[in-house]
């Protein structure tokens, strides 16, 4: 018979089991609809204490240049702790969706620099208010 490697330790089991206590009194996800249109792309949340949460699909990894049949496959895993699309290997983790986690740093960057870089209305009026302010304030080089 082979030895098998014990890889996680009691003190790891531990941690996880009180990680798991806490969730108990998160909101879980009950009911997952995809509901795309035109200007209107969105994975609607059905939370367990009645709230609604609408995630734009383009803000999650994994499910931008997916099609709108793969994305509707969306299944509830882990009690309403995960969402799956099978056809694209994909999973993500409720609680971070819900604290507006949507992927990895690299991809919650990116969306961040997309947002910076977006033109409207009101930021070409702030950025005109700031510059009659004297604009952004100079960085001061530091001597080494």
């Amino acid at each position: 018979m082979a030895k098998h490697k014990v890889v996680t330790t009691d003190a790891e089991i531990d941690r996880a089991i009180a990680f798991a206590a806490k969730l108990s009194d998160e909101p879980r996800v009950i009911a997952a609809d995809y509901k795309p249109g035109p200007g209107l792309n969105l994975l609607i949340l059905k939370l367990s204490n009645g709230q609604r949460r609408a995630i734009p699909i383009e803000n999650i990894q994994g499910l931008q240049h997916a099609s709108r049949t793969q994305i509707a496959q969306v299944r509830i895993t882990g009690r309403g702790t995960g969402l799956q699309w099978p056809a694209l290997d994909l999973d993500h983790y409720v609680p971070n969706l819900l604290r507006d986690i949507y992927g990895t740093r690299q991809w919650m960057a990116e969306i961040g620099r997309r947002g910076g870089v977006a033109t409207s209305p009101a930021k070409r009026k702030s950025a005109r208010v700031n510059g009659r302010k004297g604009g952004r304030p100079r960085k001061l080089a530091i001597a080494s």
